[in-house]
């Protein structure tokens, strides 16, 4: 998840703004948008029986939600892995014209590669938010050599929705029914079908929320610890696309982490929790995640087999003792101004059941 409260550079509203001031001199010259496609009720694959999509899709707030599991079960006779892959991608493909059909007219899917976008940008904007996806993949796999995998089969999915109303609308089937959480640009999902969402307003923030979004997708293979997996996120976000300004300087930056940060909290940072704050410990979880992985990921081979290591049930503290020889309370203590204490130390029995 993207924390709404974090700065970014904005190149990509440049760029849109480019695109969109030369428009008007090219509107004649652009293809129409071609026809909606009537969203189809079954999905045909060889050697079973067809998928009765429709039957599986639920509405919440008028937007549809297809039951991945039952598309997986589906599947599972298929022996051939190509058809098997072919068979979810046409499943994807199939729910988004559902979900299309339900925003309205004004949206397109557009594909190029194993990038999929659903939004209702302009012909010329889509083509170049496609055009990064891939290459913001191709990127993502290389900062994070021998962590970062792409799914084994399946669309990169970016949905662009309108306003902040139909996108919260949206992600709020993905959320408890209760309780508080931060607000966010964007979001890497997945129950089933990994996918990003973002909204068209923060369309300076495009490029930023991909690249985090997508280094999501990339590691959602590891059982990594929240805190592991967004500062992993944050820095190659920052590496991938242009560096964003600080949201604070970082002389009170550092006064805010040592103000902020005590024995009780940093178990909440430990647990996952902290990360949907809507108080001042969102932005800081994020920042002191940043911070603990710029400074581990320095002797990238003990850091790569840390992260493969790491697992979410004790914060990746039995991995950052075996392979980096640290203690993660000592680290997030000195990084935040405390002195050091055992209380600092993830204790996974203290935390509340997720």
């Amino acid at each position: 998840m993207l924390a709404s409260n974090r700065v970014f550079h904005p190149v990509m509203l440049k760029l849109l703004r480019s695109f969109l001031s030369s428009s008007s001199n090219t509107a004649d010259a652009e293809p129409a948008a071609p026809p909606a496609i009537e969203p189809p009720g079954e999905i045909a694959a060889p050697g079973v029986p067809a998928f009765p999509l429709k039957d599986h899709l639920s509405l919440e707030e008028g937007l549809p939600y297809l039951d991945w599991q039952a598309a997986a079960l589906w599947l599972d006779p298929i022996e051939s892995p190509e058809i098997q892959a072919k068979a979810w991608a046409d499943c994807e493909i199939a729910w988004l014209q559902h979900l299309r059909a339900a925003l309205g007219d004004t949206f397109t899917l557009a594909q190029q590669g194993d990038a999929v976008l659903l939004s209702s940008l302009a012909p010329n904007v889509a083509r170049a938010t496609l055009d990064y996806m891939g290459k913001t993949l191709r990127r993502i796999q290389h900062v994070l050599d021998g962590i970062a995998q792409a799914p084994a089969y399946g669309k990169d999915i970016l949905i662009v929705f309108d306003d902040e109303d139909t996108y919260y609308r949206y992600v709020a089937h993905y959320y408890p029914d209760a309780g508080e959480f931060a607000t966010s640009g964007g979001m890497f999902l997945n129950r089933g079908c990994g996918h990003f969402v973002t909204r068209k307003a923060d369309l300076s923030a495009i490029e930023p929320v991909i690249a985090h979004e997508m280094t999501h997708g990339c590691l959602d293979h590891l059982p990594l610890p929240a805190w592991l997996n967004e500062g992993l996120a944050v820095n190659t976000e920052q590496r991938v696309s242009r560096a964003s300004p600080p949201a604070h300087p970082p002389r009170q930056m550092q006064q805010k982490h040592l103000d902020y940060w005590d024995a009780a909290k940093i178990q909440e940072f430990w647990s996952g929790k902290s990360f949907y704050r809507t108080d001042d410990g969102n932005l800081l979880s994020y920042d002191l995640a940043q911070k603990i992985v710029a400074q581990f990921a320095a002797d990238w081979e003990a850091f790569r087999a840390f992260a493969l290591a790491a697992d979410a049930a004790d914060a990746g503290a039995s991995a950052a003792a075996d392979h980096l020889g640290l203690d993660l309370g000592e680290i997030a203590a000195a990084l935040t101004g405390h002195a050091p204490s055992p209380d600092w130390t993830p204790t996974p029995n203290t935390w509340p059941e997720r």
